[in-house]
């Protein structure tokens, strides 16, 4: 099938600012999709019906127009359609040969060349449908982020979570419209910021700096154990790092954290990547909660919550990459339904503290294999005027990958 759909990518420059090519595509369209605001950058000259995008936002009518080939459809996109954009989206659902992009500098490139910031040593982070608290993962000493605004409050959201995070000294640049007539530029301080609203279309660049002693979370496993809220049921940070070295995550892997506590594996197993995945299994409510604040205060809200006890909550769930179990090992069925949903290649990895789950282990171990591992951590506490070795509770850890 020819390439019946093009994507243009339209700066705030507008008609003016788009290549020969581009206009000749947008000339020749019978229809044109996308945003009103786009949508009237368009001259009159332009024939095509012109379809703004429907709320909720929806690709139906642009796959509708697939057709035969011969209908020629154009979609507008701000900037580079493949960087955070439209086109992406698109790419998924239309083979190679059926569209062509035809990009604009992206605001991303416009920020960075305003700023002289090399683009590819940026952190790049969309806050569009996202919540700002998924920021905190980027976060870190000396960073330069480039961020996409998801409305003109959000600046002033991040200058918060900067300050209330130890990050208040980061110097934040906003810019207005950019590429267009009303571009304008915002230099503040976060922990100085004054301005509650700006333009709904903006990007915000942030240079990381924190006060003496404070760099955020290390990219390493096994965060120190008080970056937590928890009741006590927490991977403890020296476990927490084999564990997640057994675990191996990859990026795009899904994880089931199964009696998660409050969150900290299924959470570190996020940090380790951006597109790595994670659903907690948490029955108890207190730590339900736990988990959410977790997730949210170390920068990766999108972990899914599950309320319910293993096996039975994991009905309908997505099949894992990765499971680990922390809790309810000695729960009649909870390893035999995790193994059975794992996926092929994935890891289960188990860690039990009392003799019952251990025997658990053992004995699941005994028919489908795998590996046991002792873990004993002890730390040197005050004895009177002297100090000696306080051993924390053993740990009896399995490791098994699915053939």
């Amino acid at each position: 099938m020819s390439n019946w759909l093009t994507v243009v990518g339209i700066g705030e420059d507008g008609w003016h600012g788009l290549s020969r090519v581009a206009r000749r595509a947008l000339l020749d369209a019978q229809s044109i999709h996308g945003g009103e605001r786009h949508l009237a950058f368009l001259p009159a000259r332009i024939a095509a019906s012109r379809v703004p995008w429907p709320k909720p936002f929806s690709l139906d009518a642009v796959l509708a127009g697939r057709g035969d080939g011969k209908t020629r459809i154009c979609v507008l996109a701000s900037g580079d359609p493949m960087c955070f954009g439209v086109g992406a989206t698109l790419a998924r659902e239309v083979a190679n040969g059926e569209m062509r992009v035809i990009p604009a500098p992206s605001s991303l490139s416009l920020a960075a060349a305003r700023l002289r910031w090399a683009l590819q040593d940026a952190v790049c982070v969309s806050l569009v449908g996202r919540p700002v608290a998924s920021l905190l993962a980027s976060l870190h000493r000396g960073v330069r982020l480039l961020v996409l605004s998801a409305d003109g409050a959000t600046p002033a959201a991040v200058a918060a979570v900067l300050t209330a995070h130890g990050f208040g000294a980061s110097r934040m640049t906003v810019f207005e419209h950019l590429g267009g007539n009303n571009e304008r530029r915002i230099d503040e301080r976060a922990d100085d910021w004054r301005e509650p609203l700006v333009a709904a279309l903006n990007l915000v660049a942030i240079e990381c700096r924190t006060h003496a002693g404070h760099a955020g979370p290390p990219l390493t496993p096994g965060l120190p154990d008080d970056a937590y809220r928890h009741d006590g049921q927490l991977t403890k940070r020296d476990v927490r790092a084999v564990t997640l070295a057994r675990l191996a995550p990859q990026p795009g892997e899904l994880l089931w954290d199964v009696g998660a506590g409050c969150g900290s594996i299924g959470i570190e197993w996020m940090r380790a990547h951006g597109a790595c995945r994670a659903i907690a299994i948490e029955a108890n409510e207190s730590r339900q909660r736990l988990i959410e604040h977790n997730r949210d205060a170390l920068g990766v809200p999108a972990l899914q919550l599950v309320k319910g006890e293993a096996p039975a909550a994991l009905d309908g769930l997505s099949a894992p990459d990765a499971v680990f179990i922390g809790g309810g090992l000695t729960v009649p069925g909870v390893l035999d339904a995790c193994w059975a949903r794992l996926r092929q290649g994935g890891r289960l990895v188990a860690n039990a503290v009392t003799l019952q789950s251990e025997a658990a282990l053992v004995e699941w171990r005994a028919r489908h294999g795998g590996e046991l591992t002792r873990i004993g951590v002890a730390q040197a506490e005050p004895l009177g005027n002297f100090d000696t070795w306080r051993q924390a509770l053993p740990i009896t850890l399995l490791h098994a990958s699915k053939p």
